[in-house]
């Protein structure tokens, strides 16, 4: 399978470097010779390295099993792929969380070949031990990993957190925001980003794109930037252009918003009452004033009713995630839920249910599913069964391939 692949990569470099696709023997207005088929053109004389990339990731998905196009869906932690744990332990702590990859968990990730692994900090021992982690995880998955983490600066810092590591602190999102100096936005993200890329980290669940009003409390606090949407905005891309120019994908968070919403979503609902308008005006300028290519989007689990006409959670609502966030925002990228763990989703929704409906909806990516065994089954049987269609399953897998290759990782 690798040796396919590998050709269909050298397929591609060919025809990038050629700068020109292969052509049809036969003129325009000209007839194909007798008994021969018109040859059809592979794509026009310039050939881009977009459309290279394209030819090198469709050839490599044909390449794929459905089980492997089903799995790029899911970024799960590696705990879920103990079978030693209970999902109490997978979701929180346990005695012996996951630090090294066994022979077992080669096998698990076989069987469930997901498309990317969060860590947390018990995954996390020591600068040695980490990188090892990660560098098994790669060298074990079918498909290279989305490798990520949170790691926001402040008080949610997995690495910069863990005294084995002799890592910079950021006070928090709400200090730098403070400050009015987008440059010290981005200074944070282009310190964190070095520092997880020493490590094989590729993506970060940053940055905290909400618009909160109270730094002192709430679920968000003094993670958002500010209570002012346009400040918000400039910090929040500052932060995401330091991540990027470390080679990590940024993950804004946590769409519709968090920072004005009612409950919190780790325990049960969310709400927010913002309208459209108000959501324009403020908690949405992240997202329309900021260049997110190359950028994730996590779809929260807040229900926005005035917006949407019903009490759905956002990274379950076609209208939040496809009409709005993807066509009215006009945001092309990477969506990935929220922990569909959570309590918001876990509470009304079983793992197989929630993860289908979350891709029919629009999102790209399932976060730690409450059970991975019977989400990665549902959504299985759905795509086989036809109630997820081929071509959305392949609209996802095309977009998560294609951050792939971009960050050099196919």
């Amino acid at each position: 399978m690798k040796k396919t692949r590998c050709l269909w990569l050298l397929t591609a470099a060919a025809l990038l470097l050629s700068g020109c696709a292969v052509r049809s023997r036969v003129s325009p207005g000209e007839d194909a010779p007798s008994g021969e088929e018109p040859a059809t053109p592979v794509m026009a004389a310039e050939t881009t390295e977009k459309e290279a990339a394209e030819i090198y990731i469709r050839g490599y998905m044909n390449d794929m099993t459905l089980r492997e196009l089903v799995g790029q869906l899911f970024f799960i932690r590696p705990d879920a792929l103990d079978p030693n744990q209970t999902q109490a332990e997978i979701n929180g702590t346990s005695r012996h969380p996951v630090r090294e990859v066994t022979e077992e968990l080669r096998a698990a990730l076989r069987a469930y070949p997901v498309g990317g692994i969060a860590l947390f900090g018990k995954n996390i021992a020591d600068p040695e031990q980490l990188k090892q982690l990660i560098a098994g995880l790669q060298d074990a998955a079918p498909t290279p990993l989305f490798i990520g983490v949170d790691e926001e600066g402040g008080s949610v810092a997995r690495l910069a957190d863990n005294p084995a590591f002799a890592l910079p602190r950021f006070e928090s999102a709400r200090a730098v925001g403070d400050s009015g100096d987008p440059a010290r936005a981005e200074t944070m993200g282009r310190t964190i980003g070095a520092y997880l890329r020493l490590y094989g980290f590729n993506m970060d669940f940053a940055p905290v794109a909400d618009v909160t009003a109270d730094p002192s409390g709430g679920v968000i606090g003094d993670r958002a930037f500010s209570s002012d949407g346009a400040v918000a905005a400039s910090m929040a891309g500052a932060m995401a252009r330091g991540l990027r120019q470390e080679g990590i994908v940024p993950v804004y968070k946590h769409f519709p918003g968090h920072g004005n919403a009612a409950g919190d979503s780790h325990l049960g609902p969310a709400v927010t009452e913002m309208t459209l308008s108000e959501a324009e005006k403020q908690a949405w300028l992240p997202y329309t004033q900021n260049d997110l290519n190359l950028c994730a989007v996590m779809a929260g689990h807040i229900a926005a009713p005035a917006i949407t006409g019903d009490r759905t959670p956002a990274s379950l609502s076609e209208t939040m995630v496809t009409e709005i966030l993807r066509g009215r925002l006009g945001f092309e990228g990477l969506v990935i839920t929220d922990s569909m763990a959570m309590g918001a989703v876990a509470a009304e929704h079983g793992p197989g249910e929630a993860a289908v409906q979350a891709i029919r909806a629009g999102c790209d990516m399932i976060l730690m599913p409450n059970g991975l065994e019977e989400a990665f089954d549902g959504v299985l049987q759905a795509a086989e069964q036809g109630e997820l269609s081929r071509d959305r399953l392949e609209e996802s897998v095309i977009r998560i391939l294609w951050y792939k290759y971009s960050m050099g990782l196919l």
